[in-house]
This record gives C-alpha cells, structure tokens and sequence, in this order.
C-alpha cells in the first residue's frame, strides 16, 4: 500500500480515525508521519511508542482520578507497590510495570482505562481450543453472567437479573448434559 500523502513510499503507519460515526483510514509512511508528528502522536526523536500512549492516557485518567485518590490515600504520600517500591509516576514515565503485584496495587487508575480500551472487560480471558474446551466455554460464560447479576441487583434492575438467572439456569443444564454424555 502507497503512501496516502506523498504517494511514494509504501504506507507502514495505518490509522483508523472515527469522528460522530464516521470512519476515515489513514496510510502514511515514517517520512510523512514525522512531518505530521501532531496529527499522528508520533516524534522523530523517541519513535512512536506505545509506552508513550498509555502514559498519556493515564495522565487522562490521573487528572479524572485525583479526587478518588485522595480520598482513598489520606497520607500524602504517592501510591506505591509494595512489592516493587514502583510508584505510579514511575510506571506513568515508563509505561511499564515493576512487577505483577503493580496491576493490583495501581488499579484504581487501570481498570478505568482497561475497561474503555477492552470493551469493559478487565480481566485477560485468553483462548480456548473449541473441541476440547466446550464445558470451559461454557463455565466462564455462566461466570460472566454471575457478575451481570450481581450487578443488575445492585442497580436494582432485578427484571434484568431475573433474564439472565434464566440463561444462567438454561446454560448449566446445558453444561449437565454435555457432563453426562462424556461419562
């Protein structure tokens, strides 16, 4: 694919860009994304990164949180992971975590940005081979439904919880059956 802008270079950058539900793709090369380092994120002098993205969504997020954190941490102190002593302006320079005890210690500021990022999911699901996993399939979807349950009663929508009991109910059958067939 050519270049959008100089229509020389092949295109190595891709953009979907979605304004008021209309999606426009971009195809530009390294050249034309320097010269237009404002419109693409991108510096000459650090590249494009990703660590870069997500510092600067955090500081998005830091700002919306500020209120809630000092609320929660009345010490004054920065947050800090106990594990690693990374602090949350360290991992906002980086881009990276110290440790795996950092997603739990700074996930006050995280799960906001996992749930935009992934759809509202904020816990990894990974992928399951479809002929050996149907049962796996299945448990965590009734997993899934579980925690819409416990959160339609906690916005007292019970009509809604009450459907997805029902499906809850319709899976487990489901997941008898299949039990009793392999046995």
């Amino acid at each position: 694919m050519i270049c959008q802008e100089c229509k020389e270079r092949p295109a190595t950058f891709h953009f979907t860009k979605v304004v008021n539900g209309e999606k426009t793709e971009v195809h530009i090369c390294e050249h034309c994304a320097q010269e237009n380092s404002e419109l693409f994120m991108f510096n000459a002098n650090t590249g494009f990164s990703l660590n870069n993205l997500l510092t600067g969504l955090l500081n998005i997020e830091a700002d919306l949180h500020k209120k809630k954190e000092q609320k929660v941490f009345n010490t004054g102190d920065e947050l800090q992971c106990d594990r690693c002593k990374m602090t949350f302006s360290q991992f906002k320079q980086t881009g990276r975590f110290g440790c795996s005890n950092c997603y739990h210690t700074f996930n006050i500021y995280i799960n906001p940005i996992l749930k935009r990022v992934h759809g509202g999911n904020t816990v990894h699901t990974g992928k399951i081979p479809e002929r050996i996993g149907g049962d796996i399939h299945i448990r965590k979807q009734i997993e899934g439904l579980k925690n819409k349950i416990h959160e339609f009663i906690i916005q007292e929508e019970f009509e809604q919880a009450a459907m997805v009991r029902d499906e809850i109910r319709s899976l487990e059958k489901k997941l008898s059956s299949s039990q009793e067939e392999g046995s």
